[in-house]
C-alpha cells in the first residue's frame, strides 16, 4: 500500500517596477522564450535563495542551516571552544586535527581545493555539526592525544555520517541535500520551485547613468558614466510542497505543521535581490492561491502560453487567465484540487467563483495550517462542500 501524498501548490501572480532582480553573466535580465514571446524570468535557484533567506529571517540562529565548503572550519572553532561554551577546549591546531578526522568518513574533503574547505557547497545545520561535538562525548582530549592512524580507526566506531544525515534543520527539510560521494546524506527536497515567467512579452530597456565626483570642483562632467539593464513585468510563480515528504524529513509532527506555514510566508513575502539600491523593487503579490491535491502537482503556467496583452494592466487579466486555467484543468481531466484557498485585490465574479472568496493572508496562513494538522493527525482531508466558493 502505497503512503498518501498531500501536495500544498503556492500560485503567484506578482507585478516588479523596472528592476533586474536576476541577471544572466552579461548584466541582462534573465529571460526565457515561452508561447513564441520572449518572457522575463527568474530562475528557481534564485527565488528558493531569497525564500530560503527570508525563512531564516524569524529562525534562532542555532536552529538555522548554511551551506557553505567551510564545514571543516566551523567544525574546528567549534571544537577549540572553552567546555562551558559547548567546545572541548583543544587548542586551535588540536581541534583542527580532530575536525579533520571526523569529517573523512563523509568523503566531502577529497579533492577539495583547499585543506580548509570541502570539494562542494555542504548544506547542513548547526545543530548538527554540535550533535558531531557531543559524539566525543568528554573524550576530545583523549582523541587529540592519539596518532594518526589509531584516530582514524576510533573516529570510525562513531556514528558520524548517521548524525548529518538525521536531525536536519527545517532548511535542509524543505530545500534537501545532494551529496554524489556519499548518497546516505542526500535528502529528498520537500519543495519544487518553478522558474518565475511574465504572463506577458517583455523588452530590455537600458538605464543610462551617470556620477558626479563630489570633490572634483575643476570639472562639471561626470565622473563615471554607465548603463544597467532592466525590465518590468507581472510574473507568475509557481511552488509546490509535497507535506509527506517534508514530514519524513523532520519526523516530527509538529514541526512540520509550522514549517510548512512558514514556508509558504517566507514563499509569498520573498524577493530576490539583484541590483535592489538601484531599483527599489521590492512588492506583494496580486494574488496568492494555494491549491491543495493528493494525486499530483499541476502547475498552471499553461494559462498565459497565449501572452496577455493588457489594455488596462496586465494584473487584472493575469488573475482571470488563471482562475479560467484552474477551472479547466479541473474540468477536462477530473483532477479538482481537494481545497483552494486565496488571497487576492482583483474583483471579478468569475475570480471569486473559482477561487472562492478573498482571504486575508494571515487568514489564509490559518486556514492552511489547519488542512496540514488535519492531514497529519487522520492522514485525510476533509473534501470541500460543493460549490466550493464562498460567498462575500
Amino acid at each position: 500500500m502505497s503512503t498518501p501524498s498531500l501536495f500544498v501548490e503556492v500560485h503567484i501572480l506578482q507585478s516588479l517596477p523596472p528592476s533586474n532582480v536576476n541577471r544572466d553573466d552579461s548584466g541582462t535580465p534573465k529571460q526565457a522564450v515561452y508561447g513564441g514571446a520572449r518572457r522575463a524570468r527568474v530562475s528557481s535557484q534564485a527565488w528558493k535563495r531569497a525564500t530560503r533567506t527570508e525563512y531564516a529571517r524569524h529562525v534562532p540562529a542555532a536552529d538555522r542551516a548554511t551551506r557553505t565548503k567551510r564545514i571543516a572550519t566551523l567544525l574546528t572553532e567549534r571544537l577549540a571552544r572553552p567546555a562551558a561554551e559547548g567546545g572541548t577546549g583543544l587548542t586551535d591546531e588540536q581541534a583542527g586535527r580532530l575536525a579533520a578526522a571526523l569529517l573523512e568518513p563523509l568523503g566531502v574533503t577529497k579533492s577539495a581545493k583547499k585543506e580548509d574547505q570541502s570539494a562542494y557547497l555542504l548544506f547542513f545545520g548547526k545543530k548538527q555539526l554540535d550533535a558531531l561535538v557531543q559524539l566525543l562525548d568528554g573524550r576530545a582530549a583523549e582523541f587529540a592525544a592519539l596518532s594518526d592512524d589509531d584516530l582514524k580507526n576510533e573516529v570510525k566506531k562513531l556514528s558520524v555520517v548517521h548524525t548529518l544525515s538525521t536531525g536536519h534543520p527545517a532548511e535542509v527539510a524543505l530545500f534537501g541535500r545532494m551529496v554524489a560521494d556519499l548518497p546516505a546524506l542526500n535528502v529528498d527536497a520537500a519543495v519544487q520551485v518553478a522558474h518565475a515567467l511574465s504572463t506577458h512579452a517583455v523588452r530590455t530597456e537600458f538605464d543610462y547613468y551617470t556620477a558626479v565626483d563630489d570633490e572634483n570642483t575643476d570639472d562639471h562632467g561626470a565622473g563615471m558614466i554607465g548603463t544597467v539593464e532592466f525590465n518590468s513585468s507581472t510574473l507568475y510563480r509557481y511552488a509546490v510542497l509535497g507535506v509527506h515528504q517534508l514530514r519524513d524529513n523532520l519526523t516530527d509532527t509538529e514541526e512540520t505543521r509550522s514549517t510548512a506555514v512558514r514556508f509558504i510566508d517566507a514563499f509569498a513575502r520573498s524577493m530576490p535581490t539583484g541590483h535592489q539600491n538601484s531599483f527599489a523593487h521590492r512588492t506583494l503579490p496580486h494574488l496568492v492561491l494555494l491549491t491543495v491535491r493528493t494525486d499530483q502537482p499541476v502547475n498552471l503556467v499553461s494559462a498565459y502560453e497565449e501572452p496577455v496583452t493588457g489594455i488596462t494592466g496586465l494584473a487584472s487579466e493575469s488573475v482571470a487567465r488563471l482562475a479560467d486555467e484552474l477551472k479547466a484543468v479541473g474540468e477536462t481531466w477530473g483532477n479538482k484540487p481537494l481545497r483552494t484557498l486565496a488571497t487576492y485585490t482583483c474583483e471579478g465574479d468569475k475570480i471569486t467563483e473559482v477561487f472562492g472568496s478573498s482571504l486575508t493572508f494571515p487568514a489564509l496562513l490559518e486556514s492552511v495550517d489547519a488542512l496540514v494538522e488535519e492531514w497529519l493527525t487522520r492522514g485525510e482531508i476533509t473534501p470541500a462542500e460543493t460549490p466550493q466558493a464562498g460567498t462575500r
